[in-house]
């Protein structure tokens, strides 16, 4: 009997390691690309805040609204046209991504002080470490909870519109809140479905196919930080 179950044992252990060697590169690729964006953005964001680019910025809000409307091609562009693509093209849609999204992140250092900056990004970052180690060890299929995860997300935009007619800071405040709880999940159950790609051979098996969907995951996981942090520094942030 004892050798039966160490037998079985052993052989669970065997799966187990087989299977975080499949899905070590995915991982890697999509976390080294998320953190390449995020100091691409970073970088950017502090140039322009010192730079006459804010002033132009200020001045000529279409240059914003040009940044917004790209970086929105680009995720779209990348989401339905990423198996057309080649891997270079790829990577260049998303640095660009990444430059814009600084480009317009700048704008924080004129409303908030920057020791607020600084909390919200360092909450941010631990929020996110745990929760993304949270979603990539927890054997809760969080899938099962999509539908609610994306009719949370959608209530969420509804009343940010809302409130930009409204102008209510009650409303702001759970806006900030929901942001927050909802970006934290998110997080999670990104991590857990990136683990998924992982284990799949199909995408593992093929060196161009899995450049860019390591590319997608990182936009992915970017997307929840940066989310994560704005909503973070809405909710405690020192305003100007």
């Amino acid at each position: 009997m004892s050798g039966f179950f160490g037998s079985q044992n052993d052989n669970n252990q065997g799966a187990f390691g087989a299977l975080r060697v499949e899905v070590r590169p995915l991982m890697r690729l999509v976390y080294m690309w998320m953190t390449l964006g995020l100091v691409i953005s970073g970088v950017v964001a502090v140039y322009v805040s010192h730079s006459s680019i804010m002033d132009r910025l200020v001045e000529n809000p279409a240059l914003l609204f040009g940044a917004i409307i790209g970086e929105l091609v680009l995720v779209i562009g990348l989401t339905f046209a990423l198996r057309r693509i080649s891997p270079n093209v790829a990577a260049i849609m998303f640095v660009a991504y990444a430059i814009l999204n600084g480009l317009t992140l700048s704008l924080i250092f004129l409303v908030y002080d920057i020791g607020a900056i600084n909390l919200a990004f360092f909450s941010a970052a631990g929020t996110f470490a745990a929760m993304s180690v949270l979603g990539y060890t927890t054997e809760l299929d969080l899938s099962q909870y999509r539908t609610y995860f994306m009719m949370a997300l959608i209530g969420l935009v509804i009343a940010m519109v809302i409130n930009i007619f409204l102008h209510s800071s009650g409303l702001d405040l759970i806006i900030s809140i929901a942001g927050v709880l909802i970006f934290t999940v998110l997080t999670a159950y990104d991590t857990q479905k990136i683990k998924r790609w992982a284990a799949d051979p199909t995408f593992t098996e093929d060196g161009s196919l899995l450049m860019k969907i390591s590319i997608m995951g990182a936009l992915t996981l970017y997307l929840d930080f940066v989310n994560l942090f704005l909503f973070l520094l809405r909710l405690f942030g020192r305003r100007r």
